[in-house]
């Protein structure tokens, strides 16, 4: 027996050869006057609930095509517009300027079932030999147009995913900037110098290796000045004005993890604390950081003068401007991320505890990405290990 489709549009029925089948009216047929309908099977019924839907989603909105006649183009639309609703902001906004700025343009007008690996593949040369884009932005086109076809493949709108035949080019090996031991000893004194909100915000990341938008998120309820820990659970996102402006989003990974600092850090942090009352004292009426002993306990640690969230270019701004007085050049705030895991497994913390504290998913991938650091140490170990047999080896001898 079919059954009614949850929200009330097509149907749903299991057919003789235990395949589920969706049932949609796309229409009238003008020739006959009678409703036209679209099928689709599949032996999960879950597959074929969503196909209904989207598909009557469509057709109320006037923007269904059939497959056979649909383009590339068609298909983007709908899929940016209906299938990226469980997609995080952020890459939501890649995952469109992908399609807007490089994949639309090119396969446009193109019939979806026509859309052939070689085309695929002639485009992604062109992106990297003509348009001058980085391998790595070559592999993110890809991935995004990947994960366009792979829905329509599982809507039975193609027989198969054409980018599964093609080859995307290598990536180089991301070359990183780090402060050395000296600099980053410069680097401390400038910003102590400094004494600013951003020179704080400085000093904390190059000692935790948060991300920039981790640091300049963090709030007071994720400082424990008891247990000497950080929580980072979200991060500070600054979005156009019609998508809510500043706003708190989840982390990259969806991981929240507690760091225990060095105690300058915390220390950075309880003058960073009192520096705070201060400009709320000072700015009067004028303070948009928060109200109350209450608001403050869930407040931004970082603010402008007023209260106010930090703005991403000024942070950088700021702290190209304190670079400049220690006489060094072409060093990011992320790269400070990068600084702290350098000189944490120069100094001998174990990788796992480093890759915790960096958020990453695995030790290997910490491993993989600090690969030339680690090989010293590997040496040095060795090294050490030789000396402590000499030692012995000589007295017997």
């Amino acid at each position: 027996m079919a059954k009614r489709a949850p929200d009330g549009s097509g149907s749903i029925s299991k057919r003789s050869d235990d395949l589920w089948q969706g049932k949609v009216s796309i229409g009238i047929d003008p020739g006959t006057g009678k409703p036209k309908y679209k099928y689709f099977s599949n032996k999960e019924q879950k597959i074929v609930r969503e196909w209904v839907r989207q598909t009557a989603a469509a057709v109320d909105k006037g923007t269904y095509s059939e497959p056979s006649k649909m383009t590339v183009g068609q298909w983007l639309d709908i899929w940016t517009a209906e299938y990226l609703g469980g997609v995080k902001y952020g890459t939501q906004k890649t995952y469109k300027a992908q399609v807007t700025n490089h994949i639309k343009p090119a396969f446009k007008v193109v019939k979806l079932q026509q859309l052939k690996p070689h085309q695929i593949q002639k485009f992604y040369n062109a992106l990297q030999r003509d348009n001058g884009l980085s391998a790595k932005t070559v592999r993110n086109v890809h991935g995004v147009l990947t994960k366009a076809l792979s829905t329509a493949h599982k809507l039975g709108y193609i027989q198969q995913n054409p980018c599964d035949m093609v080859t995307t080019p290598r990536i180089e090996k991301y070359q990183f900037h780090t402060l050395n031991d000296e600099q980053v000893k410069d680097f401390v004194q400038a910003s102590t110098a400094d004494g600013s909100v951003y020179a704080a915000l400085y000093k904390v990341l190059v000692f935790t290796g948060m991300r920039i938008g981790e640091g300049s998120g963090l709030t007071w309820d994720c400082v424990n000045f008891g247990t000497g820990t950080i929580t980072i659970e979200k991060q500070l996102q600054r979005r156009p004005e019609r998508d809510g402006g500043f706003v708190l989003a989840p982390l990259k990974n969806d991981r929240p993890r507690t760091i225990k600092p060095p105690r300058f850090v915390m220390d950075t942090l309880r003058e960073r604390h009192a520096a705070q009352m201060r400009e709320r004292l000072k700015a009067g009426s004028a303070w948009t950081g928060w109200k109350d002993t209450k608001e403050q306990a869930t407040a931004l640690v970082f603010t402008n003068l007023l209260g106010a969230e930090l703005y991403p270019r000024t942070i950088a701004k700021h702290h190209k401007i304190i670079l400049q007085k220690i006489g060094v050049d072409d060093l990011t705030v992320h790269d400070l991320r990068h600084t702290y895991a350098t000189l944490a497994l120069q100094n001998g913390i174990d990788v796992k505890t480093v890759s915790q504290t960096l958020g990453h998913a695995t030790a290997a991938f910490t491993l993989d990405i600090y690969a030339a650091v680690t090989e010293r140490m590997y040496q040095e170990s060795a090294d050490k290990m030789q000396g402590y047999i000499d030692s012995f080896t000589a007295k017997s001898a």
